[in-house]
């Protein structure tokens, strides 16, 4: 079945941004026009912040504002930008995903649990991807303030070994979470979506990667 993913979506958003090779050092300016509608966000209109630090943004706390400018910076038009989306999700055969948009907000964006397995095990292996997701709290200092953010995604403080994950939600798509997980040998990558709070969709993975585990571990969930 085919539903909404929410901010799953930044999988390929990041992915389709790296594979252009941009200079992540490079400084840029946050505009109106990426706040407008953005959401939650600690950036502010004129704030110059490095492309890097926008990727951490984007990724670990769904920061829709910063994903917003790393696709007007990648050096493609946004339709162009959505072409590569959708062309790439072509090339790794995801019959099931399309994509509209580059953040997730809106609900027309579908795809489906395998199709988001196999996105995130493409994502995730890229390097910068890979250190990204699995960094529990960042720190940086834009051109004018410093900023913290924190992963939102919970299981990076479970006893489980973490190689890559996102979190998503819009209220179309409830609770979203895909995470790949090394346990006890095994790599596996788990996926939830539609689940109905917050805490629901780790319970689920730490369930479901318990029942395919030859021992059963214990995730510690704050």
């Amino acid at each position: 079945a085919t539903v909404p993913i929410a901010s799953l979506t930044k999988l390929m958003t990041a992915l389709v941004f790296l594979e252009l090779e941009p200079d992540l050092n490079r400084s840029v300016a946050v505009t109106r026009a990426e706040l407008n509608g953005g959401g939650h966000t600690q950036l502010r209109a004129g704030e110059r912040v490095r492309l890097e630090d926008l990727l951490y943004m984007s990724l670990m706390c769904s920061d829709n504002v910063a994903t917003r400018v790393l696709v007007r910076e990648s050096g493609l038009s946004r339709s162009e930008f959505l072409e590569s989306m959708n062309g790439r999700a072509g090339d790794l055969g995801l019959a099931n995903t399309r994509y509209v948009e580059c953040t997730g907000l809106d609900e027309r964006h579908v795809s489906s649990a395998a199709d988001i397995a196999r996105v995130l095990q493409v994502a995730a292996s890229n390097p910068t991807i890979h250190r990204v997701t699995t960094t529990r709290s960042y720190e940086f200092v834009s051109a004018t303030r410093p900023h913290q953010i924190a992963n939102t995604n919970r299981l990076l403080y479970s006893r489980y070994e973490i190689k890559g994950g996102k979190t998503g939600f819009i209220s179309e798509a409830g609770y979203c979470f895909a995470t790949w997980v090394q346990s006890g040998g095994k790599e596996r990558i788990a996926v939830v979506l539609g689940a109905p709070t917050g805490a629901t969709r780790f319970n689920d993975v730490v369930r479901m990667l318990q029942r395919t585990a030859n021992v059963s571990v214990a995730a510690e969930l704050p």
